[in-house]
């Protein structure tokens, strides 16, 4: 029996959450796996790992290195005794780390895998570099890692994965987003679900809602997410005279419900680990103009891709979308079933 121990601090419930959730969910049909998610105590990740059948031992976790949470980690470890540990996002693989200088002493001590989502650079005091292997979600990160000094042979890739039936079906909840914007029937919509941060880049797509204004006057603009740009967003919106046309909205729980309503689906990052949320939109059938940021590039072909930071360039491109909509599919790498295969290849190879 191969015992994994998955670590998340559980801060948020975004993206690389769910990812936890789908690959926790298909390696519960494993019948030579057997698994425990250790994460912060009534966090969103804990509910809906819980609610797919899968232990989870949620643990006092307010802060990135929290002490709690790193002895409850190595009192689970000590008990579980996981061939295992993976850590799945930063403040998991900080106290992964920590607990691993203290079981690395037994017979049997763990390996620690991590999962690295984004291709930001890497410190050299990172504890990446104490992991036994990385688990990059595309070639883009890998690129980052080596770039950092990480060994080659140390990463392997494994891309993140979606249940389309599953995407299809959340979608399938009435949203009634012109309802709720207050506009017509019919009226054409691009949208971005993303944290408001720099690294996605929104205020780019508001740029490019002022070029395109002109070009599609009943076009509106929407932006769901969370973040500390948001104050920024909203001057800048202000200031372009764009209140009328560009809309930002809170985190929604409905994304796939707004993607679904929406035309077009826009990601105008400047660094991007890989996007799920454009998984998403192929699995609607919606199309996706992005940046050649990041891992974007090995989702979206690269006519509908656009220059980082080029405002014009991105109005153009979904004026295209609108005009002509291209949807194309889901690539079947792209599946949770698929990611959870290349994991456990991962885990069989360290073990």
């Amino acid at each position: 029996m191969l015992r994994v121990l998955h670590v998340d601090s559980g801060r948020v419930y975004r993206g690389g959450q769910n990812q936890v959730r789908l690959l926790t969910r298909e390696l519960a049909a494993e019948p030579d796996v057997e698994q425990r998610l250790v994460t912060r105590r009534g966090s969103e990740l804990a509910r809906r790992v819980a609610a797919a059948g899968v232990p989870v031992h949620e643990v006092p976790w307010t802060m990135g290195l929290d002490p709690r949470a790193w002895w409850r980690l190595l009192l689970h470890a000590k008990a579980f005794q996981p061939a295992i540990i993976h850590a799945h996002d930063g403040h998991a693989l900080g106290i992964a780390a920590w607990a691993g200088t203290w079981l690395k002493h037994h017979a049997a001590a763990p390996r620690l895998i991590a999962t690295r989502r984004v291709v930001f650079a890497v410190r050299r005091a990172s504890p990446l570099f104490r992991a036994d292997y990385i688990v990059a979600i595309s070639e883009a990160v890998k690129a980052a890692l080596v770039a950092a000094g990480v060994p080659p042979a140390e990463i392997g890739v494994v891309r993140s994965g979606i249940d389309p039936d599953e995407v299809r079906a959340a979608a399938a909840v009435p949203f009634d987003l012109r309802t709720r914007l207050g506009l017509p029937r019919g009226t054409p919509i691009a949208v971005n679900v993303a944290a408001l941060e720099p690294a996605k880049d929104q205020a780019t797509l508001v740029r490019a809602a002022q070029t395109g204004r002109p070009l599609r006057p009943d076009l509106h603009w929407v932006i769901a997410g969370t973040g500390d740009e948001r104050r920024r967003l909203t001057a800048q919106i202000g200031a372009l005279g764009l209140v009328d046309r560009v809309h930002l909205l809170d985190q929604v729980a409905q994304a796939d419900a707004l993607i679904q309503e929406s035309d077009v689906l826009v990601m105008p990052s400047r660094a991007e680990g890989l996007g799920s949320v454009v998984l998403h939109a192929l699995a609607l059938g919606k199309p996706v103009v992005a940046t050649q940021a990041g891992g974007l590039p090995e989702i979206v072909p690269a006519e509908w891709l656009v220059p980082v930071g080029d405002a014009d360039a991105l109005a153009r491109k979904v004026m295209q979308a609108l005009a002509h909509p291209s949807p194309f599919p889901l690539p079947p790498q792209f599946t949770a079933r698929a990611m959870a295969r290349g994991v456990v290849a991962v885990y069989r190879s360290l073990v």
